[in-house]
Parts: structure tokens; C-alpha cells; sequence
């Protein structure tokens, strides 16, 4: 009778310290006890740190406990507590927590009283030179937020941003001069600021630029150029530009009509809730073919958008 054999005994491997160099245990001992030691909350030990620094005044520890209480960070996100903070900060002459109060009170959605709140501390903090507080003043003008609708202070603080270098602001200030809005009507200032934005990487100047193009206002009617400004933007994920682009492909405006393309753009600009480009998008399908349809829908899945430093 055969006795049945056992396989044989797996061999495990063990780490053995005293093979290990002197060099290498002291590093594992020193791993180990780093990992033993290490603190499980680090934005909780922060929150302390910063609250301690706070409660003995420092301004910049007050805005820092306000930031972690906007952001939630480390902390259940309380507005009240950010508010608190970043006033006794602002109070004392900071000018991030002057701009931070500033901002939080101008992004009180449905709130016109927190709205009138914003412009005192967002104009102590543009009136020292702050790009971001100068651009939240011209947009509190420019839209009428919490203060009466003012184009040429709009205008004014735009500028002030925009030659700080601030895109949004040399943006915006193209579509002022575009216009007519608190200065000049110049078709040749909103181009030089829209170029000035564009090249910052603005997708909305550059989708600007685009229509300017297209229509041939201020400039020769060229649809050339028109297709590369609208699709730096597209490729950006602008959905107004994506519609452009996916319409001159339709039409084959500067570029060869293409169905499938113009599907995939129109598709792209549809999926942000761009109404234009449903509808188009809905049209052109009734007249392609399955495949067609099919193909430019691949496409849009595999679509991925650029960063303006990619161009």
C-alpha cells in the first residue's frame, strides 16, 4: 500500500535584521518610529496651531483659521467662523483677509445685503494694488452686485487689473470697449485686449477673437482665423466656442464641411447645456448616417480638454 507523500514545506521568507548592513536597520528603526509618531490628522494640528497664533491676534493666522473654515479644511466648513476671522484680520489691515471678506460677501448668492457688504473691503484691497480685489470691484460695477451699476468705475478698476497682467480683466475690458461701456467705443482696444487675454490662455477672449473673425467686425472678415481662435478655446472646453467651431464645420466656413465634426463639437457644447448646440446638434444627425453619428460620438467620449499651456 503506497503511502500518500505530502508536497513539500513551502519556505517563507523571513527578513533577517542580522543580514541587513548597520546602515539599513538604522533606517528601518527610524522608519518605524516615524511611522509610529506620525500625526493622524495633520489639518487638525493645524487648525490648533493657527488657532492658538489667532487668539493672541496675528493677523495672518486669523485669515489662515478663516481659509480652513471657508474651505472645510481640517474643520467642518462654517461660513460664520470664516466671516469671524477673516473681520478680525481685515480689521487689523490685512489685505488677503480684506480681499478674502471682500469676496466672500460678493459670492452671497440671492444676498444683496452680504453683496453691499463686499465693495468697502474689496476696494481697501484694490486701492493697494490687489489684481483679484480690482477685477471682483469692476465685476460688483459692471453687474450692479450690492451698489449701483456703474460702467465707467467698472471700466476703471478692469484696467487697473488688466495691467496687472489679470486675463479675466483684459477680457472683460475688450468687451467693454467692444461696446462702448464707460469708455470709448474701439474696436481696435477690444481687439488689443482680447489678444492681450487670449495669450494669457482666456478661452472666453479667445472665443471673442473668434466672433470678431467670423463677422468680420473691426477686422477683415476672415473665417481662417476665426477656426483657430474658436478652437483654441474649444480645446479648452468653452462651450460657446465648441458651438462656433462645431457650426463652421457644419457650413464649412474656413475648414472643409465636415458632418462628423461638426456632431462632435455641437455634441460637446450640447453636454454643458449649450441650448444652440442641441439643437443643431439634432438637426445635423437627422441628415447623417448611423455611422457617421456613431463615429462622432466615439469621438466626443474620447475627447479630453487642453490647458492653455498646451497651445
Amino acid at each position: 500500500m503506497n503511502t500518500p507523500r505530502l508536497p513539500p514545506r513551502s519556505r517563507i521568507p523571513t527578513l533577517a535584521l542580522t543580514l541587513l548592513s548597520p546602515a539599513l536597520v538604522l533606517a528601518l528603526t527610524l522608519l518605524i518610529a516615524a511611522l509610529a509618531t506620525a500625526d493622524p490628522d495633520p489639518d487638525a494640528t493645524l487648525r490648533q496651531q493657527y488657532l492658538q497664533a489667532a487668539e493672541r491676534g496675528d493677523p495672518e493666522a486669523q485669515n489662515n483659521l478663516g481659509l480652513m473654515y471657508h474651505e472645510g479644511q481640517g474643520v467642518t466648513r462654517n461660513l460664520s467662523e470664516a466671516e469671524k476671522w477673516f473681520l478680525k484680520a481685515a480689521n487689523q489691515g490685512n489685505l488677503i483677509a480684506q480681499q478674502n471678506l471682500g469676496l466672500m460677501y460678493q459670492q452671497a448668492a440671492g444676498s444683496p445685503q452680504e453683496q453691499r457688504r463686499a465693495e468697502p473691503w474689496l476696494r481697501k484691497a484694490a486701492q493697494q494694488g490687489l489684481a483679484k480685489s480690482q477685477h471682483a470691484l469692476a465685476v460688483l460695477y459692471k453687474q450692479g452686485q450690492g451698489v449701483p451699476q456703474d460702467f465707467q468705475e467698472a471700466a476703471y478698476w478692469y484696467r487697473k487689473a488688466a495691467d496687472q497682467g489679470d486675463a479675466e480683466a483684459q477680457s472683460n475690458l475688450g468687451v467693454m470697449h467692444e461696446l462702448g461701456q464707460g469708455v470709448p467705443r474701439s474696436m481696435e482696444e477690444a481687439m488689443r485686449w482680447y489678444l492681450k487675454a487670449a495669450e494669457a490662455g482666456s478661452p472666453v477672449a479667445k472665443n471673442n477673437l473668434g466672433l470678431l473673425y467670423k463677422k468680420g467686425q473691426g477686422v477683415l472678415q476672415d473665417y481662417k482665423q476665426a477656426e483657430r481662435w474658436f478652437r483654441e478655446a474649444a480645446e479648452q472646453g468653452f462651450a460657446q466656442a465648441q458651438y462656433h467651431l462645431g457650426m463652421l464645420f457644419r457650413n464649412g466656413q474656413g475648414v472643409g464641411q465636415e458632418s462628423v465634426q461638426a456632431h462632435m463639437w455641437l455634441n460637446l457644447a450640447a453636454a454643458q447645456g449649450d441650448e444652440n448646440a442641441l439643437k443643431e446638434r439634432d438637426q445635423l444627425a437627422n441628415i447623417m448616417k448611423p455611422d457617421e453619428i456613431a463615429r462622432a460620438q466615439e469621438m466626443a467620449r474620447h475627447w479630453k480638454p487642453k490647458t492653455a499651456s498646451e497651445f
